[in-house]
């Protein structure tokens, strides 16, 4: 299978195997107007297996939602066929409306207008825990 290149956007390269349909869902790619192409399961040295995404239009990326669901992708921005900027992710140390606490006891519960904030707490296990109620959730 051959997908083409692109001529400017953004590409998510070294995506875990299976992971590239919650990334699509998170950052709300199905609302943009340009092609966007999703690749699964490509072969890959390092990984054994990743997806890829390509999307054909710059906008603006919520890189926590990407560095919290897979702390390995890989983000190139393309200009003019060309990779004009690249870097690597990290895990994020907080995470602002991206995770919903699941305590029904949490002032997020009955507040609505109060923003979904979490802390990372444990980075070797991927733990974050609300800032409110200290409800821990993990992302395994």
């Amino acid at each position: 299978m051959k997908v083409d290149g692109i001529e400017s956007g953004i590409v998510l390269d070294h995506i875990t195997a299976g992971k590239s349909n919650q990334i699509y869902r998170l950052l709300g790619l199905e609302s943009l107007d340009c092609c966007v192409a999703m690749i699964q399961n490509v072969r890959s040295t390092k990984l054994g297996k990743k997806d890829i995404i390509k999307i054909a239009s710059e906008f603006e990326i919520n890189l926590d939602v990407l560095g919290y669901i897979d702390p390995n992708i890989s983000v190139s921005f393309i200009k003019d066929g060309a990779v004009a900027k690249k870097f690597t992710l990290a895990l994020p140390q907080q995470l602002t409306n991206v995770l919903y606490c699941k305590n029904p006891r949490c002032i997020t519960s009955s507040e609505q207008e109060i923003p979904h904030v979490f802390k990372l707490t444990d980075p070797e296990k991927q733990v974050y825990r609300c800032i409110y109620c200290e409800a821990k959730h993990s992302n395994h």
